[in-house]
């Protein structure tokens, strides 16, 4: 639990570079305590630390009640150490893993790929980033809006036009229609293709 006084968080809500500053040195330890309890690593915690004091320094006025601070800040960090974990998570090697462990994959037929590919690139930038973020880099819609500082709703609403035109794209490609394809697939029409 932090050990803020009440005065000070809305003294720093209200723009007081003083109280603000205050507000970070004393914080700091109380998150870095619940960090090296969250994260996995002590480099995870220091940087859920860090982000969530970034976070506190450029979004404390936009607070609505006091009340909220101590979930507000805690919850940035718990977020963090979770997207670190889970990033680490994605980059262990495939030697660490034992056979067994292996999931199958279906293989993924090279004319699909490479649909997928041109699909991708015809998208405009906007577009694009937000799929990658979200389909590819698996980060949630918040994280997404959080990291390109959009609002919830246009990542949302971005997402839904990126995914209908790689669709479009996807169909109007004609690899539903290769080699038979269709014979193993369900109707374009009820088929999400991503």
């Amino acid at each position: 639990m932090l050990r803020t006084k009440p005065q000070l968080i809305e003294a720093a809500c209200l723009g007081d570079q003083t109280a603000i500053s205050e507000l970070l040195t004393v914080c700091q330890p109380d998150l870095k305590r619940f960090a090296r309890r969250t994260c996995s690593t002590t480099e995870d915690a220091e940087d859920a630390v860090q982000i969530a004091l970034w976070q506190l320094y450029q979004k404390v006025g936009a607070l609505r009640t006091v009340a909220t601070f101590t979930t507000w800040l805690f919850r940035i960090v718990e977020r963090e150490c979770y997207r670190l974990y889970r990033g680490k998570k994605a980059t262990e090697t495939l030697d660490e893993l034992l056979e067994q462990d292996i999931p199958y994959e279906p293989c993924v037929p090279i004319d699909l790929r490479m649909d997928l590919t041109r699909a991708l690139e015809r998208l405009t930038p906007p577009y694009r980033e937000v799929l990658i973020l979200r389909d590819v880099h698996e980060l949630t819609a918040p994280e997404v809006a959080a990291q390109l500082g959009l609002s919830l709703e246009a990542v949302k609403s971005r997402l839904h036009r990126a995914r209908a035109q790689v669709r479009e794209q996807l169909m109007s490609s004609g690899y539903w229609l290769k080699d038979d394809a269709q014979e193993d697939f369900p109707s374009p029409q009820n088929q999400h293709v991503l």
